[in-house]
């Protein structure tokens, strides 16, 4: 049987504002193979972040079910799905969401000191994944003294010190420039290649999706093929 590193199987979601009902996700089944890199576009609003923050455990499916790494989501207590989620899942958001009291290497060794793993094993492991970024020689620098660029980098070796089996993205170019975008295109797409951790990246370029080994589309809260 195939292990696959993220699986859902025909998730729903919906809200209810007063009486009327607004449903965000319908019947969404993915899979994703260790190592693929899988692309998610869409109009605003059509439901790609809902889904992003349900596989990635932040946020409940009203029915459905989620395996990570081959680990049911379903019935776990919310401990349980962080336990879960801080060992298989990585995070890259359009805002990097780095601690500016602390240096790019802690930034990046957090987890796994959350973990309760040894602050210099964690440190070690940080500055290996800051290497496969690139980015050595800003190790000791604090996020006030990166560029945008950097931080984002940074970021994103944050998100795959766990050596997590996938990388959840929201728009992780959205707020960089052209030229900034593009060599974060280009790392993503190395780091997918030589960490082998699956991606899914929610995007509205339509560059950085042209990337991925698949493009799903997002149409009012169904995934649909768009290769």
């Amino acid at each position: 049987m195939t292990k696959y590193a993220l699986e859902a199987s025909h998730l729903h979601k919906h809200y209810d504002e007063g009486p009327v009902r607004v449903d965000v996700l319908t019947d969404v089944s993915l899979s994703v193979l260790p190592g693929e890199m899988v692309a998610v576009i869409g109009a605003s609003g059509s439901g790609k972040s809902t889904l992003l923050h349900t596989l990635g455990l932040l946020d409940l499916p009203t029915s459905g079910q989620i395996m990570v790494d081959g680990e049911s989501a379903e019935g776990l207590s919310e401990s349980a799905r962080s336990r879960l989620r801080n060992r298989a899942l990585g995070f890259v958001y359009q805002f990097h969401h780095l601690l500016p009291e602390f240096s790019a290497l802690d930034n990046v060794a957090m987890p796994l000191i959350v973990r309760r793993e040894s602050r210099d094993a964690a440190r070690e492991q940080a500055r290996k994944v800051i290497e496969l970024v690139g980015l050595t020689a800003r190790i000791e620098h604090f996020p006030g003294q990166l560029s945008g660029g950097e931080r984002q980098r940074i970021a994103l070796a944050r998100a795959l010190v766990t050596r997590p089996a996938c990388v959840l993205a929201d728009e992780p170019t959205g707020n960089l420039d052209r030229q900034t975008a593009h060599q974060m295109f280009a790392l993503l797409k190395r780091v997918n290649a030589e960490s082998g951790t699956a991606f899914v990246i929610v995007t509205h370029d339509p560059e950085l999706a042209a990337l991925a080994d698949r493009r799903l589309y997002m149409d009012s809260g169904r995934l649909v093929d768009a290769t």
